[in-house]
């Protein structure tokens, strides 16, 4: 069985890089999954809980919050470039349980001034910190 190598690099350096044989990732157009010698292909990614089947142990997965970014799959290694990425095993749940509440918050407030941008902004934050919340809990 042939492996690949997965990479998650966000502008803070390596988050992942690890063996695989399997991952989930959810692009603009839904969920895609990946095994080695898949075809080369470069797509957009969505905030979305990364799922990662590792080959040092069967029943071994890591799960990354991706908030967004580009994937890269070519010749077996995969590259996940991201504006943030956090394993489940990094994120502070309780940190996040407020920054949905902060998000919460400003929703209500955008809504009631009207302002769409902030709205727009706060909405992201929320699925952000939802997506880091359920990853956290894995």
């Amino acid at each position: 069985m042939t492996h690949m190598t997965v990479q998650v690099v966000t502008p803070d350096g390596v988050k992942y890089d690890h063996q695989a044989k399997f991952i989930s990732v959810k692009t603009a157009e839904g969920e895609m999954g990946i095994l080695s010698k898949h075809i080369n292909i470069i797509a957009p990614l969505v905030i979305h809980e990364m799922k990662i089947r590792r080959t040092d142990d069967d029943n071994h997965v890591d799960w990354i919050a991706i908030n967004g970014g580009i994937i890269e799959v070519k010749d077996n290694v995969v590259t996940i470039v991201a504006d943030s990425a956090e394993r489940s095993r990094d994120i502070d749940i309780s940190r996040a349980e407020r920054a949905k509440q902060r998000a919460e918050r400003q929703i209500e407030e955008a809504k009631s001034s009207k302002d769409i941008n902030e709205a727009r902004r706060a909405e992201i934050a929320l699925q952000r910190a939802l997506n880091r919340i359920s990853v956290g809990n894995k």
